[in-house]
């Protein structure tokens, strides 16, 4: 007879009123663009709860944009549930316990700052932007890419090798940071390069448009 373990990681349903915030918790958001993100592709990324201490860990920029939401009045979120009393249920990854208070903390930022730290590769990021910006302008705007930031991937990329242009065959004309490296950042900049012109085009293939809506 096969035993059956249970899962160390599983999600439950919790009421949105349930989620408690870590103490002091640390980081920033910009909840209009959380708001605007769960609207458009509805709620996708779990808070993660701390079965030690009864808060959340990761989670807590949603978890103000909901709250914000709802009172609002505005309608369900796809990926949410309904209680019986109208309340929103929020789905949650549970399982994981800290180990003490510093732990906790250490996990907190460590959610946050980890994937940021890992930056850009330039030339995936421009075929990316290039066939959002072609095949819906409204969700490259949704990224909210200033034009600085823009103007630093258009200094490390050449247009002309990326997929889908007419000379994506030949060598780069930039000699390009290597892709593990710095990403929108950084300079990434070769030699001479500081005279070139500021571009409003996709940074693959040139497509017109105005770029940090």
């Amino acid at each position: 007879m096969t035993e059956t373990v249970p899962a160390p990681r599983y999600t439950t349903y919790v009421p949105l009123t349930d989620l408690a915030p870590a103490p002091g918790n640390p980081k920033r958001h910009e909840v209009e663009r959380i708001i605007e993100s769960i609207r458009t592709h509805g709620f996708v990324d779990q808070p993660i709860a701390d079965e030690r201490t009864h808060t959340i860990l990761g989670g807590h920029g949603r978890r103000e944009a909901l709250i914000e939401m709802q009172a609002r009045g505005e309608q369900l979120p796809a990926g949410l549930l309904i209680d019986d009393d109208g309340g929103w249920l929020v789905p949650v990854q549970r399982g994981w316990a800290s180990r003490s208070d510093a732990e906790a903390k250490t996990l907190n930022i460590k959610l946050n700052k980890i994937g940021a730290d890992g930056g850009w590769r330039p030339r995936p990021l421009a075929a990316y932007l290039e066939d959002i910006v072609t095949e819906d302008a409204a969700l490259y705007d949704s990224l909210s890419i200033s034009a600085d930031e823009l103007d630093k991937l258009l200094h490390q990329v050449d247009p002309e090798t990326l997929p889908g242009a007419v000379n994506e065959g030949q060598a780069p004309v930039l000699h390009l940071p290597d892709d593990d490296g710095e990403g929108l950042g950084g300079d990434g900049l070769s030699p001479g390069d500081d005279g070139r012109g500021r571009l409003a085009t996709c940074p693959a293939c040139g497509h017109a448009f105005t770029p940090g809506r």
